[in-house]
């Protein structure tokens, strides 16, 4: 229906406001990577099982694909923060639409146009001037965890749009305790959290992954694969922002360059996804 997906449109936005939290919250927790991603894993599955009703876990060949594709997103990108600078871990995590691209196709039957290619090059071209200050080539690992977290976000978008006749809600609780179980060693042996710390892990939790996957899996029902991680695209861009905000730290003018290709790539896209919603018969 044109107003469900115009009303998904702006529920992914939100979704990307509530994720862009995650570069400044993550940095003032010292907890090792995997331990921050444990925590917050649960906190969230708590809030999701709080905050849907009529859950069906079946465990469905789909459902678990979308468990382990989120696990391993979430993970992949904490460890990938620690390892290389955030700028790496946010440019290539966001190759996912490439991969959904190639794959949509095959996997829902949506394939991407001339214009979604072209939002793609525009997108990966801003980003890189975006972070062109604070991009390395230097730690493989890092880099290669961040590569491998974009590929399972497009991997987990794919998995949660084919269940969009049920509910994708599901498939996140389950990545959030799957992602509690592997960081939980690490939490055992974890120093004890100062005040800040458990406020930081907490809107981790309820925010920045609760709250955004709430609306993400309401979303994913009445967008593309493509739409659901073009139109995000945006947190990274924000990310600076809740820096600048904290720490007055202000991004070059490249990054400012890089910013409005991002936006405006994303913003067109986005307007020209609703305006071909309200042209298709309900």
């Amino acid at each position: 229906m044109p107003a469900a997906h115009s009303r998904a449109v702006l529920l992914l936005v939100a979704a990307a406001l509530c994720w862009s939290l995650g570069g400044l919250l993550i940095k003032s927790i010292s907890w090792p990577p995997l331990a921050v991603a444990g925590g917050r894993g649960l906190i969230a599955a708590l809030f999701l099982l709080a905050t849907n009703r009529g859950l069906r876990f079946h465990f469905s060949r789909v459902q678990l694909l979308g468990a382990v594709g989120y696990a391993a997103c979430t993970i992949t990108f904490c460890v990938a923060t620690k390892l290389t600078t955030a700028a790496n871990a946010i440019l290539l995590q966001y190759t996912a639409p490439v991969w959904i691209a190639l794959f949509g196709a095959w996997f829902l039957g949506e394939r991407a146009t001339r214009a979604d290619w072209c939002t793609i090059a525009a997108v990966l071209v801003g980003m890189a001037l975006f972070f062109a200050d604070n991009l390395e080539l230097a730690n493989l690992l890092g880099n290669s965890l961040a590569a491998l977290s974009g590929f399972c976000f497009a991997g987990m978008a794919m998995a949660l749009r084919r269940q969009k006749d049920t509910s994708a809600s599901e498939s996140i609780i389950l990545g959030n305790l799957l992602a509690f179980v592997v960081g939980l060693p690490w939490i055992i042996g974890a120093p004890a959290l100062s005040t800040g710390g458990w406020i930081a892990l907490l809107l981790l939790g309820i925010v920045q992954l609760g709250a955004s996957y709430w609306l993400y899996a309401r979303a994913i029902k009445h967008v593309t694969a493509l739409e659901a991680v073009l139109i995000p695209v945006i947190e990274p861009i924000l990310n600076p922002v809740w820096v600048f905000f904290a720490t007055s730290e202000k991004p070059s003018r490249l990054a400012l360059v890089g910013g409005v290709i991002v936006l405006t790539a994303v913003t067109l896209r986005a307007v020209a996804s609703v305006r071909a919603g309200r042209s298709t018969p309900a």
